[in-house]
């Protein structure tokens, strides 16, 4: 079963067009560094290619992701070292956040022939399972993202995942309330997305359909599982620092000393 050879050269070529005319807007939007475009046409290209509501799945994340870093840019720039405007993603950062669902909707298009398809574990399990792996790769990558960029910008006292003391906004492993509601959104959106799209793109009877509505509340609980899992990798494993000059919260890849600071001016602190 698969679509005809014509079909998926149209969608190929509808594909790379439509990737080109993304990545040159995002970096021209600053949402994408200039690599950043590069990877980003390429894996966009694929996903449309291999299906147009995989490339809705993607699109979901980087347009609403790209959005909601903009927001509130002054007072991010305030309490983040490295702030960049728009995001400006690198083509590393594309990749952790889509090479393994580029991989899985490889794998789903070879096996269906580009047919798209529902979740349904009685017609195939191993489908169902791939497709529920691309959803929820992106659920978890939106929800870490919305968490990030809203919950900086809570009034809340963030606390650190594993101990639940005060931190400082931007300390890898905080968390607020308002940063895990906004995971849950993010993930949420994907979920909408999925079901959405599939109304058009794929062939089911009613109540396989009408049970694909089930993707909704799982995919919100997937953004905030997928959030709640990087703050504890976070507080674990990753290095906060304070400069007490700058009024920022440092990491090592970004932390150098300006021109006029010493050791002595600097104070770094560890808060986990």
């Amino acid at each position: 079963m698969g679509i005809p050879a014509a079909s998926l050269a149209a969608r190929s070529a509808v594909a790379v067009a439509l990737a080109a005319v993304i990545a040159a807007r995002a970096v021209r939007r600053r949402s994408l560094d200039a690599s950043g475009g590069a990877a980003g046409f390429v894996v966009m290209a694929i996903h449309l290619a291999c299906g147009y509501r995989h490339g809705a799945l993607m699109l979901a994340f980087f347009v609403t992701s790209s959005r909601v870093t903009r927001i509130g840019a002054d007072r991010k720039r305030r309490v983040e070292d490295g702030f960049k405007e728009g995001g400006q993603r690198n083509w590393i950062q594309v990749l952790a956040n889509s090479l393994i669902a580029t991989i899985l909707v490889i794998i789903f298009s070879t096996l269906t022939g580009g047919q798209d398809q529902c979740l349904d574990t009685n017609e195939s399990k191993v489908i169902t399972g791939i497709l529920g792996g691309i959803i929820g790769h992106y659920c978890c990558c939106n929800g870490d993202t919305w968490s990030s960029e809203i919950g900086v910008l809570s009034d809340e006292q963030p606390r650190l995942i594993t101990t639940f003391k005060p931190v400082r906004k931007g300390t890898n492993g905080g968390v607020t309330l308002q940063g895990l509601l906004a995971a849950t959104a993010g993930g949420l959106i994907i979920g909408l997305a999925f079901v959405f799209v599939g109304l058009l793109t794929a062939e089911c009877s009613f109540d396989v359909a009408f049970r694909q509505l089930l993707v909704i509340p799982i995919s919100a609980t997937a953004g905030l599982v997928g959030s709640l899992i990087d703050s504890v990798l976070g507080a674990t494993l990753q290095f906060s620092g304070y400069c007490s000059i700058r009024k920022k919260v440092l990491f090592p890849v970004t932390f150098t000393l300006e021109s006029g600071f010493n050791q002595e001016h600097v104070r770094t602190m560890l808060f986990h």
